[in-house]
């Protein structure tokens, strides 16, 4: 385990259960491993640590089911099985059905699929709404289809000075032409949850689709797709514990509209039409194990049985958000009340609507942010700087996108001892 100097139950701010951080870190083997110990890992928006149910699952399905799955031998009939299986279990947990579940290489790979799908369907006249907000997986790809195809592209801006989207300019933007919109649950730079629902909501009013780019938002709750409405939402995997896959949801008939794009034989199969390369056998059938850590998760702080997927993933998503919401503030006072840098996106949990995930992105003033980067990591607080694949997000905020920013990004496994151990480094980097 890391080095921790306070108990690991974090405090019970709003009045509920505390998340068990003690629990939480028992499943994640990197804890336990010498590199990691008396370091404190800050870079979880680019790739969480994978639980020890996902490990499992796939030193198991390469050691007894390495083979072509859905034939009649067992190993074959074993690894069909735990495919199908691992879909449906994502699809309760997701709040959607089965059949709108569709595994692919990455989110980036799934993104690109879909623009060329729907370039099949737009053209000259068709209105295609993007952001600023966006990784550019979720925004290139959909950008040079609009432009291929003679759509008329309309961006949907951040403010300059907060980085956030405002919904009244989308809804400016909207028109009988508008019939593809693409939008960042939450930004991996800015951190702001966007309000999803009512966003949808606007856009089925004037006939347009939505997809919605989840990556940044996922690994800190599993979101209820249904009620959202999106009729895409992608995240990946190796972002909430997982395999190195893409997962996308494609709700609302939609998958039926959009035109086939693997061999043609694969036409009338679900989870094959927007997939070229074909699954990955493995880490689809071993996709679904981190549902049995959140199941795990969820009965030992519940005392009881798991209530289902959905539910599960209900409760546990709440448990990390508490923890979160707990530890965030510290660390953006720590960065916020400073001269010498800019925090990018809200300085404060009420600062806007919604959950303020914990991907806090600061630009250095007065040293480059490679160098504190690196000071950072001399003090055992691991972390990265880049644009992140978000380059037009910086841009919109004024920030130099070839010079980057320093991004400390955590999830519920983080401890107050590993806060403790970033605003201490932080205070002696600045300085």
């Amino acid at each position: 385990m890391c080095e921790v100097d306070q108990p690991l139950i974090a405090h019970d701010y709003v009045g509920r259960v505390p998340l068990d951080l003690e629990f939480v870190r028992s499943n994640f083997p990197a804890f336990e491993r010498p590199q990691n110990s008396g370091q404190s890992f800050f870079e979880n928006a680019g790739g969480s640590f994978a639980c020890r149910q996902t490990i499992e699952a796939l030193t198991a399905y390469y050691t007894d089911n390495k083979v072509q799955p859905y034939a009649d031998y067992a190993a074959s009939k074993s690894a069909g099985e735990q495919m199908d299986r691992s879909r449906a279990r994502w699809a309760e947990a997701l709040g959607v059905s089965t059949a709108e579940v569709v595994f692919g290489p990455s989110t980036s790979m799934n993104t690109y699929v879909l623009a060329i799908a729907f370039g099949a369907r737009l053209g000259r006249g068709d209105d295609v709404i993007v952001t600023n907000q966006d990784h550019e997986s979720n925004t290139g790809a959909v950008r040079r289809m609009a432009e291929d195809h003679g759509c008329t592209m309309r961006e949907w801006r951040t403010d300059p000075e907060t980085g956030l989207l405002d919904v009244a300019d989308f809804e400016a933007l909207l028109s009988a032409q508008t019939k593809l919109v693409t939008v960042p649950h939450a930004s991996n730079i800015v951190g702001q949850e966007n309000d999803i629902a009512r966003i949808t909501a606007l856009a089925h009013q004037v006939g347009a689709r939505v997809i919605v780019d989840g990556v940044s938002y996922a690994p800190h709750g599993f979101p209820d797709v249904a009620a959202l409405d999106a009729d895409v939402y992608l995240f990946s995997l190796y972002k909430t514990y997982s395999v190195h896959q893409g997962l996308m949801v494609v709700r609302n008939g939609l998958l039926d509209e959009l035109p086939n794009q693997s061999h043609f034989f694969n036409a009338s199969m679900p989870d094959k039409r927007l997939n070229p390369a074909g699954p990955d056998h493995a880490q689809v059938a071993c996709a679904d194990a981190v549902l049995d850590y959140v199941v795990a998760t969820h009965v030992h702080h519940r005392g009881a049985e798991s209530d289902g997927l959905r539910v599960a993933s209900d409760h546990v998503g709440r448990l990390w958000r508490d923890h979160e919401d707990s530890l965030t503030p510290q660390l953006l006072d720590a960065l916020r009340t400073r001269s010498d840098v800019r925090l990018i996106g809200p300085g404060t949990l009420d600062a806007a609507f919604g959950h303020r995930c914990p991907t806090i992105a600061f630009s250095p003033l007065t040293i480059e942010p490679a160098t504190v980067q690196r000071r950072l990591v001399e003090q055992g607080v691991q972390t990265s700087h880049g644009d992140f694949y978000a380059v037009r997000v910086l841009n919109g905020v004024g920030v130099d996108g070839q010079r980057g920013v320093v991004r400390l990004s955590f999830v519920h496994y983080t401890s107050p001892a590993d806060i403790d151990r970033a605003v201490g480094a932080l205070e002696r980097v600045l300085a």
